[in-house]
Parts: C-alpha cells; sequence; structure tokens
C-alpha cells in the first residue's frame, strides 16, 4: 500500500466552518486565471475598501466548481449571494478593527498563508502552477496577499466569537424537529459507537534489509551524479503524492511533519542530501532546497517495507495481554488506549472511534470496511474482542481489539435515539437565523454603496 503524501503529515483537527465563504487566497488565484485582459470595475464600496467585479466572479466560480448550490439557484442569484458574503466579511472586519480585544499576529498571518498556499499548491499541481497562475513568484503572493488574508482572520474572528455566544436549550430543540412533518423525518441507518487499541505487525528483518539496500542505492546514485533526486523520486518513492512531482513538497510548516521528519528537515544543510532516516512510514533520503523559519520546501524519496512481510505475533500477544487486564483485571480502556494503541487519531481520545469529518461518535455500520463488521457481528454492547485485522482508514493494516459501546437498531429518526444529531442541525439553523440578523444589524453602521448595473449580472447563459 503505498502511503499518500498527507500520511506525512499530523492529523489536523477538522474545524466547524463559519457561514462565510472563503473569499481569500482561491477567489484572487481563480479570478486571476480566468481574465488578465477583462478591464475591472467597482462593483460596491464598503467603509474605505472597494469591491471589483472580478473579486465576485472569482468566488461564484469557486461555489460553481464545488458543486453545493441550492436546487433552482440562478446565476444572478449566486452573484448577488457571494457580493453580500464578500460584503459581510468587509463589514466584520471593520467591526473587529474597532474592537481593542481582538488582535491577529504576524504568526497567524504566516500560518495562514502557508497552509492556503499548500492547499492550492495540491489543487494545481505544484508551487510552480501557483506561481504561473498568479504570474509571480511565491514570495510575492504571500507579499500581496498578506492584508487580505489578515482581514479575513480578523472577520472569521468576530463571527466565531458571535457564533459561540449563541446556544440552545432542549426545550428550542424539541420544539425544531416538531416543526418537521413526520412523513418527513429521515430514517436512520444501524449506528454504533465503538472504542479501540491498536497496533501494528511488525515488519520481518528481510523486510527492513530489502528496503533500506534499496533507499542506499537511490542516495548513491544521487550523491554520484548518476541520478537526481526528482529521477529518482519519479522511478521509486513510494509517496503518491509527492512522486509525480518528483518528491518535491513546498511551502509546508515543520509542525505539519511527523517528528522524526521534521527533526531531518530542519537541520539537513541547504542544497544537500540527508543520510538514509527512518519514520513509520518506511526510510527516507531527502534534500532541503529552501528553509524560511518553520516552512521548508523539499524533495524526497520514500521507500515502504514490503506490507506482505510482516510478523503479527508480536502484536497479537501485545493486545491479548492488554485485553486480558480489561477482561480479567477490570483496567481501564481510555488509559491502556491512551498508553498503548499505535494508531494516534484515537489513541489520544481514550480510543474512541469517532468520524474524522465531523468528530461525530454514531458511526453508520453499513459504512464500516468488512473487517469491521465482521468483528462487530460476533460482540454484544459492552463485550471486548479478541484481537483481530483491521484495515484503518487510511488504508494501513493494523491488528486491534474492540470494545462495542452502544448499538441502535435501524429506525425513524426520534428525539429520543438522535437528540445529539438533531441538537446540531437546531443550532446551526438558529446562528444561521441569529448570525444574519446580526450581520444586518452591523451593516447599519457601516457605509455600503452598490455601483453595479443589475442589467449586467450573469444569465444562464452567459460564459
Amino acid at each position: 500500500m503505498h502511503a499518500p503524501i498527507h500520511m506525512l503529515f499530523r492529523p489536523l483537527r477538522f474545524v466547524a466552518a463559519g457561514l462565510l465563504l472563503s473569499v481569500g487566497l482561491g477567489t484572487v488565484s481563480t479570478a486571476h486565471a480566468q481574465d488578465e485582459s477583462v478591464v475591472d470595475e467597482i462593483v460596491a464600496v464598503v467603509g474605505a475598501d472597494i469591491i471589483l467585479r472580478s473579486e465576485v466572479d472569482g468566488l461564484v466560480f469557486n461555489a460553481l466548481q464545488q458543486r453545493n448550490l441550492p436546487p433552482g439557484t440562478s446565476p444572478a442569484d449566486l452573484w448577488r449571494t457571494a457580493l453580500g458574503q464578500i460584503v459581510d466579511q468587509k463589514v466584520l472586519t471593520i467591526h473587529a478593527e474597532r474592537d481593542t480585544t481582538i488582535i491577529v499576529t504576524e504568526d497567524q498571518i504566516d500560518q495562514s498563508l502557508d497552509q492556503r498556499l499548500q492547499q492550492l499548491s495540491a489543487r494545481v499541481g505544484g508551487m510552480e502552477q501557483v506561481e504561473a497562475l498568479y504570474g509571480k513568484p511565491v514570495v510575492e503572493i504571500r507579499a500581496d496577499l498578506r492584508d487580505e488574508l489578515r482581514d479575513q482572520i480578523l472577520a472569521e474572528q468576530v463571527q466565531s466569537r458571535k457564533l459561540q455566544q449563541i446556544k440552545i436549550t432542549p426545550s428550542e430543540v424539541a420544539t425544531w424537529f416538531q416543526q418537521i412533518p413526520a412523513d418527513s423525518l429521515p430514517d436512520v441507518p444501524e449506528v454504533v459507537r465503538l472504542s479501540h487499541i491498536v497496533r501494528f505487525p511488525e515488519p520481518t528483518p528481510e523486510a527492513r534489509e530489502e528496503a533500506l539496500e534499496l533507499i542506499s542505492n537511490v542516495r548513491a546514485l544521487i550523491v554520484s551524479g548518476d541520478s537526481t533526486i526528482e529521477g529518482m523520486a519519479r522511478s521509486f518513492s513510494d509517496d503518491d503524492g509527492s512522486r509525480p512531482n518528483g518528491g518535491r513538497i513546498s511551502e509546508i510548516q515543520l509542525s505539519e511533519l511527523v517528528p522524526e521528519f521534521a527533526a531531518v528537515a530542519s537541520r539537513v544543510p541547504l542544497g544537500q542530501m540527508s543520510e538514509v532516516f527512518e519514520t513509520q512510514f518506511g526510510y527516507h533520503v531527502m534534500r532541503v532546497n529552501e528553509r524560511r523559519g518553520d516552512v521548508v520546501d523539499f524533495n524526497h524519496v520514500l521507500i515502504q517495507l514490503d506490507p506482505r512481510k510482516v510478523d503479527d505475533g508480536p502484536a497479537l500477544g501485545y493486545l491479548s495481554t492488554l485485553r486480558d487486564s480489561l477482561v480479567t483485571h477490570n483496567a481501564s480502556f481510555e488509559m491502556l488506549a491512551r498508553r498503548h494503541s499505535e494508531e494516534e487519531f484515537s489513541a489520544q481520545r481514550g480510543g474512541r472511534l469517532v468520524d474524522p469529518r465531523s468528530l461525530e461518535r454514531d458511526l453508520i455500520l453499513e459504512a464500516l470496511g468488512p473487517t469491521w463488521q465482521q468483528t462487530l457481528d460476533t460482540l454484544d454492547v459492552g463485550e471486548i474482542s479478541n484481537p483481530t485485522d483491521v484495515a484503518l482508514l487510511d488504508g494501513q493494516r493494523g491488528l486491534h481489539i474492540v470494545r462495542l459501546t452502544q448499538r441502535t437498531p435501524p429506525h425513524r429518526m426520534n428525539l429520543q435515539d438522535d437528540y445529539a444529531r438533531i441538537e446540531q442541525f437546531a443550532l446551526r439553523d438558529k446562528q444561521a437565523t441569529e448570525l444574519r440578523a446580526w450581520l444586518n444589524g452591523l451593516r447599519e453602521d457601516v457605509y455600503i454603496d452598490y455601483r453595479f448595473d443589475p442589467a449586467s449580472l450573469p444569465t444562464a447563459n452567459s460564459d
């Protein structure tokens, strides 16, 4: 199993998105790419800031690319909505600047810039493509976008502060739910709540020797000048994410890399080949091209150990011992998971499994893989499985013991069984309503002048 490049990065915490669309980096780049020959025009003024038609067109383009629009949305309605969202962000920024308790640091801006550029680089196929899209080097792109991104962070902070103040009571949840017609309530499939402790099988000495010999030969060819790291990466690297780019990863923070990788990236001399080093993903060699503070640009080659050549025995024995402590001696599952599980994402939660996108604990049984379902078929609520195979979400094979905490059979959605999920829906609805009213109030204190011609709005037949 080849490791995608995101496996080199620490797991990111998923943060609930605000009610505003992002109008920063992606918008500017898309608008720039669409047509540089079009003469831009001012479509609105907010305070002392102008809004250009290209900004709105860029946000519309992004929305169309995501294809996440309500049915029946007309091009003109979409354009007006995009303009309104840009206006809202500028209004929020103005109010945030008036609030002396809201501060955006240079480090925050740098971190956000690094993240946005990395996301855009992944989307368009590399940092060279980003530079081509903007028509300038990355250093100039960063300088041009600093003020815009600062404003966006300010807006997000003041909006986040408001959202945190909006709470919902159980009676409000019940009232919201009762407004839904009974025949419109969805059917909820069987869901489960689980915890597990994971151990990975150990590679055999033969697998280690083979991988180490290959990565050593790769390094020797690069150092001797008989090949390049770009050529070796394209031919041999097991990192599917960076292999097409010759093993290059640009504008990434050291904190986003696993510790062993970050340690080498922070100290290897610029332009020189590193020695062979090992991470949890295999053996690597690396060349750092640029280092700017905590941000690095590098090429690397990854050689993974043959996943077929492993010894399950040590992991099975380890898990059997842990299970005995749980079943016979009533040890704490959460404590043992934090101390002994090798799957970091769940270990941090005491072994509890959650949806990595929503962090929801209720997992749809049918959506879990066959190895999970086979194990769960043998368990009653509260029981702990024997050590068994598992295919993890990132594709890795491991061994684990599973505790079934709760099983809810298929049913029509109701308050008793689905309160937590219904509460989330009701809260989002309340947040949207109150945020809209709050923003309308903020607008009254800011100068806003719309200058577009309604006749110029896009139609269904527009290009």
